[in-house]
């Protein structure tokens, strides 16, 4: 009897391990849910401005448009400076090189090609941490030689506790669709199985620096306040 009993064994153990195993994971992709998306919405006051300043030059030789570029831009920063700005809040984005041509249509219909100048543009980043002086570093920066199209956003050096604010009004939004859709349904909402979330930045707000020109002694800034959104996705399991 013993002999006959023991190769037994080890089948029986292993049919008792897999069929709760099997059981288990039948429930499991069985069991009934529900994925229902929430947001939610934060507002908060900037404390940074952000610029993006460039300073063309041109002249006959590539030479001398980046050394008359070189004083110009070396001037922005000194002003810059002088305003307060700290070294690690300036940073060069770019420096480009180019030639300018001017184009003859000749009788055949081809073009002829002259090298005229050298074009150089030197972009300047600029974080400033206290707005209220936007205005007036603007406007210190054109008068100084930033003649390009530039770019300002408003951000907030730390805006976790906005995003966070955001995120649990979006959960909150996901859990009050799911208990609607549930009670519609005549179901009710379980454990939650997932969440998933995306964070929404505010888009910088474009600025041209060429209409600072005719801005008078100081341009007018107006930093108004960032808006985070937060999006989620929540998997509930259903009663």
């Amino acid at each position: 009897m013993t002999r006959r009993l023991l190769p037994l064994m080890p089948l029986a153990l292993a049919a008792a391990i897999a069929l709760p195993a099997a059981a288990g994971a039948a429930d499991s992709q069985a069991a009934p849910r529900i994925v229902v998306s929430g947001e939610g919405h934060a507002t908060a006051a900037p404390d940074l401005a952000l610029l993006t300043l460039s300073v063309m030059r041109e002249a006959k030789t590539a030479r001398a448009a980046l050394d008359a570029n070189s004083d110009a831009m070396a001037a922005v920063i000194a002003a810059m400076k002088s305003a307060g700005i700290k070294d690690r809040d300036l940073q060069t984005a770019g420096i480009q090189i180019n030639p300018r041509y001017n184009y003859t249509n000749k009788p055949d219909g081809s073009q002829e090609a002259e090298l005229v100048a050298y074009q150089v543009t030197n972009t300047l980043s600029v974080r400033i941490r206290d707005i209220d002086k936007t205005g007036d570093i603007l406007d210190k920066a054109v008068s100084l030689g930033v003649n390009q199209g530039g770019g300002i956003a408003f951000s907030n050096e730390d805006p976790s506790a906005a995003v966070t604010e955001a995120r649990k009004k979006a959960v909150a939004d996901a859990m009050a669709k799911a208990r609607t859709l549930a009670e519609a349904a005549g179901v009710s909402i379980g454990r939650v199985l997932e969440i998933t979330d995306q964070n929404i930045a505010p888009p910088p707000m474009p600025i041209n620096a060429k209409a600072f020109d005719a801005a008078g002694a100081s341009v007018p800034v107006q930093a108004g306040e960032n808006a985070y959104a937060v999006q989620v996705t929540v998997t509930f399991e259903l009663k």
